[in-house]
């Protein structure tokens, strides 16, 4: 029997995604929240929600699970999803954890102990050293890796024993930060690798079975950014024997529930090897939901209650193709550094809802509550195949809305896209419309980098590794700039903006005789740009553009609509304060209004040489490696800034003598927040 209430222990959109699921089931949904989070919408969409002081606190969980009422308790994905200790506490309480045994999760949640335990059951293992003696590996290539860890965090590639001993520090540090654990491993380096992983579902009856492989070789900082399923490189027959492999993986820790076994293949031979075990539901899920039309969360709800698999191994079927695009509050022109910001306006594909499905595709009982598989295998059923019709379907799970704040607290993934269509080309397609589609002003976001990244010809060939990401960036990474014309379209807005009642004051350019020209400068993330514009936008304007002046005019509305030169393009827009966002085809700018003597402490407004040393991100400071008084040589390490589980090294722009220091370790700063000041040595 189901139960009639859950708590869900996670925020964001996974937290949005499995109260969608106990929704359509009638089952009651718990959301718990830290106090920086009580307007989110996970928080919103529940039946009842509680405050705790953390997402990882166990005993306040634990505490809120029994307030509540709540007689199971569904963990998500990172905080405490395989944290043995907090499925043993949730026993103890009498709760069901929603997840496999605590044992599991320790055997597969140690990486080093896994390896140990599907190599005893006869898994392909890659070779590698534990602790202690790491700082004596000499095969490089080689890959740290924290033995507690998961999504990428504390990972670095070495290719020499000279960078051994900082990367083993900084791997340290970050697996103790982000796991409280800071054992490591170090493992050969696959080259030419691709990251395939099978996902896998068991029941307390003794039933195993996988559901297929997800391709997740496009990474970067070994962090997944597109999955899709089916793998483009795996065969029906590796398939079977892959699937067989992680089956054989979960029987040797008595795996029970939803899980994902990870392979490391080589891209030439296709030989395959373990990685590690994630005891729990992954972050790509919707992609395995849309190619079987099964409900992993209501699956994962129904193990949990006792229930035995409703289906075999040799009823699971794989229809169509989907994909996955993490969108990321980050700026790949500034090196992929978190951002943050309020969301002043938010636009998802097919916005009549949350979470939506557009396309017209109809998927054959696999879609409820804008978007989530609802359960086709309600009541015994079998999978059911995820689409009719043959058209594109496209999913949104998210976390976001208007007015939200995202901050440097959580992880910066902010949604995900994913687009199913009956081939992998159509997908890719769908994809991409859907991201285009896809606009979150406030906040600046990889969404123009995911789509290069979807329509790079490798990617369209399938022909993909796990370094492919790094080695086509240029190629990527969008121009910090923004375009001519969003330049112009922005001194445009404020041309037409009300100066006073004053007629006087009307900014038309107005003289005896011809109109003068108007100069707007405007401050993006790359500087400050000067656009000339006259007479009234709203009439007829003209703008200068590459030395020629061209006719304009504007027509805000819910969209803006700017004509320059005859060719009309729809933005949309918002205002906040002396900052203009505009943003177009998932593609978003802002533009800050720039007065001539403004001292210059905007982003971007101050360049490095003035030995001014900026916060490349919001964030707080980890390490401070220089005191007051030091001399210092350009590009040496001053402090260490993290944000999000992610550290940056903020370095000296010069030679010279910290003349400023004015921060400490612990201390929370914002994105071009001033740290410190380098003095040359002759002033």
């Amino acid at each position: 029997m189901l139960f009639d209430r859950v708590l869900i222990a996670n925020r964001g959109e996974i937290a949005v995604r499995i109260a969608r699921t106990l929704r359509g089931l009638g089952i009651a949904s718990v959301a718990v929240h830290t106090p920086s989070d009580a307007g989110a919408r996970h928080v919103r969409e529940a039946d009842l929600a509680l405050e705790v002081p953390r997402y990882l606190d166990i005993e306040a969980i634990a505490g809120a699970a029994l307030a509540s009422g709540a007689q199971a308790v569904h963990p998500g994905y990172g905080f405490l999803a395989e944290n043995a200790a907090f499925a043993r506490r949730c026993a103890e309480a009498g709760v069901v954890f929603v997840g496999p045994p605590a044992a599991a999760i320790d055997a597969m949640g140690d990486k080093i102990r896994a390896k140990a335990t599907v190599s005893a059951a006869g898994v392909p293992v890659v070779p590698g050293a534990t602790e202690p003696g790491l700082e004596e590996w000499r095969d490089f290539p080689a890959l740290i890796k924290p033995s507690a860890g998961g999504g990428g965090k504390g990972m670095v590639l070495v290719r020499s024993a000279a960078e051994l001993p900082d990367a083993l520090e900084s791997a340290r540090r970050t697996a103790l930060a982000a796991f409280g654990d800071g054992t490591l491993l170090i493992e050969r380096y696959v080259e030419n690798p691709r990251h395939i992983e099978i996902q896998i579902l068991a029941d307390t009856h003794g039933n195993v079975v996988h559901l297929g492989e997800r391709e997740c070789s496009l990474q970067r900082r070994h962090q997944k950014i597109i999955e899709e399923a089916p793998s483009p490189f795996v065969s029906p027959e590796t398939r079977a024997r892959m699937g067989a492999a992680a089956v054989e993986a979960a029987r040797s820790v008595g795996y029970v529930g939803a899980g994902t076994v990870e392979f490391i293949v080589d891209g030439t031979t296709g030989a395959y090897h373990f990685m590690e075990m994630n005891t729990r539901l992954q972050v790509e899920h919707p992609v395995t939901e849309l190619v079987t039309g099964l409900d992993l969360v209501e699956l994962q709800l129904r193990v949990a209650a006792g229930e035995r698999l409703p289906f075999g191994q040799e009823d699971v079927r794989l229809d169509g193709h989907a994909v996955e695009a993490r969108v990321y509050a980050e700026d790949p022109a500034r090196g992929f550094l978190p951002t943050g910001g309020r969301i002043l306006t938010l636009r998802e594909p097919g916005d009549a809802g949350p979470g939506p499905v557009s396309g017209g595709g109809v998927p054959s009982g696999a879609v409820s509550g804008g978007g989530v598989p609802s359960g086709p295998v309600s009541g015994g059923g079998m999978p059911s195949g995820p689409v009719s019709g043959g058209r594109a379907v496209v999913r949104v799970d998210s976390g976001l809305v208007e007015g939200g704040v995202v901050g440097s607290e959580f992880d910066p993934m902010l949604s995900k896209v994913v687009a199913w269509a009956p081939d992998r080309a159509a997908a890719l397609r769908a994809l991409d419309r859907a991201l285009a589609g896809t606009a979150v002003l406030g906040v600046v976001t990889n969404i123009p980098f995911l789509r290069a990244l979807a329509a790079h010809p490798a990617v369209v060939a399938g022909e993909l590794d796990t370094g492919l990401v790094e080695r086509v960036l240029p190629e990527l990474v969008p121009d910090a700039a923004p375009p001519e014309e969003v330049q112009a379209a922005a001194a445009l807005v404020f041309h037409a903006m009300p100066q006073g009642d004053d007629p006087w004051e009307v900014t038309d350019g107005w003289r005896i005789g011809e109109q003068a020209w108007t100069t707007w400068r405007l401050e993006s993330r790359d500087g400050v740009h000067a656009i000339q514009v006259r007479g009234l936008p709203e009439e007829s304007a003209e703008v200068l553009m590459n030395g020629e002046a061209v006719r304009a005019r504007i027509r805000p509305g819910s969209d803006l609509a700017v004509t320059i030169g005859g060719r009309t393009t729809r933005y949309l827009w918002v205002r906040d304060g002396d900052t203009l966002w505009l943003g177009r085809d998932g593609a978003s700018w802002p533009l800050t209004r720039h007065l001539i003597g403004d001292p210059g402490d905007r982003a971007g407004a101050a360049s490095a040489a003035d030995g001014v040393v900026r916060s490349p991100m919001p964030g707080t400071v980890l390490v401070v490696k220089a005191q007051q008084g030091d001399r210092v040589n350009e590009g040496q390490p001053l402090l260490i800034v993290e944000a999000m589980k992610m550290e940056h090294t903020v370095t000296a722009p010069r030679d010279g003598v910290v003349s400023e220091l004015s921060v400490r370790a612990g201390q929370p700063v914002d994105m071009d927040a001033v740290l410190a000041v380098v003095t040359s040595e002759e002033a």
